[in-house]
């Protein structure tokens, strides 16, 4: 028995449709969608914001992009010049570029690295780790967390 066959009109139209629904749905954009932005250390607006008590008096946080309480939040953190950062660690990796400042910070079980303005590091998960602000002006620090921010001293460090 002969299958009865489709106009080839009919498989353009129907191909039509099920393209153009799928443009449209594919291009279809929140209005809402966030924006693009940029954040310098020194922007008048930022808000900072205090650090966890064991961190040196004058220590600031600014949320860049984000919330706190979730994870992948950008923020600047802010030391004053000469102090240090006893040991802690993050639930999170940890993702950091110094701005200003010389920072140095030593992972447990690593030689002491040495951060100048534009200097990347990693630190990982639950790694301890301590600091300085070796420089007279504060050292700013962008730390991009893929979990929520936290900061946890080791006991009997403080």
């Amino acid at each position: 028995m002969r299958q009865p066959s489709i106009p080839v009109r009919s498989v353009r139209a129907v191909f039509l449709v099920v393209l153009s629904f799928g443009c449209s749905f594919a291009f279809a954009q929140d209005p809402a969608a966030e924006p693009a932005l940029t954040r310098n250390a020194g922007d008048a607006d930022l808000a900072w914001g205090p650090c966890p008590p064991f961190l040196p008096e004058g220590c600031g946080i600014a949320v860049l992009h984000g919330d706190p309480a979730k994870d992948n939040v950008d923020v600047f953190l802010k030391v004053p010049g000469k102090s240090t950062l006893p040991l802690h660690w993050h639930a999170s990796a940890e993702r950091m570029v110094l701005v200003d400042g010389e920072l140095h910070v030593t992972y447990e079980g690593q030689e002491t690295a040495i951060l100048r303005p534009g200097t990347y590091a990693y630190g990982p998960a639950k790694r301890p780790h301590d600091g300085a602000c070796a420089s007279d002006e504060p050292c700013i620090l962008f730390i991009a967390f893929e979990a929520p921010l936290d900061a946890v001293p080791v006991e009997g460090q403080q």
